[in-house]
């Protein structure tokens, strides 16, 4: 029966952190902007080019 106890103890002590850590994350700002990441990168300006033949790379029709 105490076993009981100490895992009621434990359990709660761990609800405990986890609830402190989450509140610390709220204050400091983590979750003031959820949407704008995931749709950043769709209105990035910059374009990636395609490497150059001289840089050592070849087209993917070009290999054999």
């Amino acid at each position: 029966m105490s076993v009981i106890f100490l895992l009621i103890a434990a359990s709660t002590l761990v609800a405990g952190i986890f609830l402190a850590a989450f509140v610390w994350a709220v204050r400091k700002g983590q979750y003031d902007d959820d949407r704008s990441p995931a749709v950043r990168m769709l209105h990035d300006p910059s374009v990636p080019q395609p490497l150059s033949k001289a840089e050592g790379t070849l087209p993917l029709n070009e290999i054999k």
